[in-house]
């Protein structure tokens, strides 16, 4: 079960930074609706599959408190991980002037692609560089808690179509994290095929997590419960806090809407079945 694991999250991971990498220095803008509703998609899945599956079935083996405690823990520790990543990555990649908005209006501010060319006459290729290897140090990093989820859902014994479902929308998920690390790399004179193979090797220590996970959750019901939980929270931070709202920075319709309907009720389809 364990190499099953490992294998699966080495797909998700490793090949969801890869394709984010790929799709970054070749990305052409009519792609970004599709990945906005691909990503709208997997919200649904996800949240589907923590309010369904994750979280009940941590309320078998534990109280709510122990269950609630878990997933806010699992919440703050991935919403921890983001801040880090934005106050040590976004200072490589300023924006154009004061006037300039601090959120992102578009794809193009996600990955800071439309501000290539400023970057470049305000600073040298080496800044560049160094921004994208911090971004995919910092990712790499946010990448551990990510893969406690593929691991506990595994030892939670539910059902393989489930643990699939969960392991593909975090794939998707690092889909937009291997643009935002491609981009500079690229920028500050590294080969494409070189930034591409680097961003794919970010998504590598969510094996280190899937690992943890499935092992805690095999050492008892009170310790399955937590890892449960905090993989719910992780989940859930994903879901609001990086998957929706990127999907609306890349296509600004209601489309993305019905997309999350649609993966909350193939969520459900996946848990019952």
């Amino acid at each position: 079960m364990l190499g099953t694991v490992i294998a699966v999250t080495v797909i998700a991971a490793v090949g969801g930074t890869g394709l984010g990498g790929l799709l970054g220095v070749v990305l052409k803008r009519e792609s970004e609706k599709i990945v906005s509703l691909l990503l709208s998609f997997a919200a649904g899945v996800m949240i589907a599959i923590c309010f369904f599956d994750l979280l009940p079935e941590a309320m078998d083996g534990a109280s709510v408190r122990v269950v609630v405690a878990g997933a806010l823990a699992g919440y703050l520790v991935v919403q921890g991980l983001n801040y880090l990543i934005d106050r040590h990555a976004n200072p490589e990649v300023p924006h154009i002037d004061k006037a300039h908005p601090k959120t992102a209006d578009d794809l193009g501010e996600l990955i800071h692609a439309n501000h290539l060319e400023v970057h470049k006459q305000q600073g040298s290729r080496r800044e560049l560089f160094v921004a994208g290897i911090v971004m995919a140090c910092a990712i790499a990093l946010h990448n551990i808690p990510e893969g406690m989820v593929i691991g506990a859902s595994y030892a939670a014994g539910g059902t393989a179509a489930s643990s699939l479902a969960m392991a593909t929308v975090i794939g998707l998920h690092n889909v937009p994290e291997g643009m935002a690390v491609s981009v500079p790399l690229v920028s500050g004179g590294m080969s494409r095929s070189s930034a591409v193979l680097l961003t794919a090797l970010t998504g590598a220590p969510t094996v280190i997590g899937a690992v943890a996970g499935y092992y805690l959750g095999t050492m008892s019901p009170v310790m399955l419960a937590l890892a449960l939980s905090f993989a719910g929270g992780a989940m859930l931070n994903v879901s609001f806090s990086e998957l929706l709202p990127e999907s609306i920075l890349m296509w600004r319709s209601k489309l993305p809407a019905f997309a999350v309907m649609v993966g909350i009720f193939v969520g459900m389809a996946i848990v019952f079945a």
